[in-house]
């Protein structure tokens, strides 16, 4: 995600959707029993053709293959969403319409399973618009772009996680939390932990992010089964910790 504060682009109807499809396997069992979808992240504006050797893109890499590594079951499907273009470009919120035809396209591949959303930046804030999806239980961002009064009515009944490193200068740790907030108001779970020294671009303390989230993302997919690796007051309503 540039640094542009007020997250606006062009507000035309886009390019149209392409035949290709949104959804990228980068592993899929036989029977996959629930998904993980990866959305990276992009720019305020560009209209510019989405491709997968983007900085932003290649930024997810280590995280896909940490997630896909630590699956706690093979029967797990992990994909990413193919973007148009590489902007969010204003009302038209071009990647959250990609990570709709995503989910339809896992929907056709896959059956209804239920799939945990794993974004960076723009793609959390894209997975965090598309969270009312059918398919969707669960939202994992990491250092989301939620610009101030970003809407939550939506995440009713999911489980919402924020990751976001004390130290980003690219998107706001403090506007995160407040979206937190406002979403565990009718989240069926929601909450926050600091990644101190962290930065917007996972670099610093990397090992910290990939093992954190693969943690994270093995309680998303099976709550019941699988331990919360964050502590409890990740989920109260003052101050989030810092980790």
């Amino acid at each position: 995600m540039t640094r542009r504060p007020d997250g606006q682009g062009p507000h035309g109807p886009g390019p149209a959707a392409p035949s290709v499809s949104a959804l990228v396997l980068r592993g899929s069992p036989p029977r996959p029993r629930a998904a993980v979808l990866v959305l990276h992240g992009g720019q305020a504006d560009s209209e510019r053709p989405s491709r997968r050797g983007q900085l932003a893109a290649l930024r997810m890499e280590p995280i896909v293959r940490a997630v896909t590594a630590a699956l706690p079951h093979r029967d797990v499907l992990v994909g990413q969403v193919r973007y148009r273009v590489r902007g969010w470009n204003g009302t038209r919120a071009d990647p959250v319409r990609d990570a709709r035809r995503a989910l339809e396209d896992l929907a056709r591949l896959a059956g209804p399973v239920p799939t945990v959303l794993l974004g960076h930046s723009m793609g959390a804030r894209a997975a965090l618009r598309a969270a009312d999806h059918p398919q969707v239980r669960a939202v994992l961002a990491l250092a989301p772009w939620w610009p101030a009064g970003e809407p939550v009515e939506q995440v009713a009944g999911r489980r919402i996680v924020a990751l976001h490193g004390a130290r980003d200068r690219i998107t706001s740790p403090a506007a995160t939390a407040d979206c937190v907030h406002r979403a565990q108001r009718t989240a069926a779970r929601a909450g926050m932990a600091l990644v101190a020294g962290g930065d917007h671009a996972l670099l610093r303390r990397h090992r910290f992010w990939h093992l954190t989230t693969t943690a994270v993302v093995a309680h998303l997919l099976d709550p019941d089964g699988v331990p919360d690796p964050l502590p409890e007051e990740c989920y109260g309503t003052g101050a989030f910790p810092e980790l």
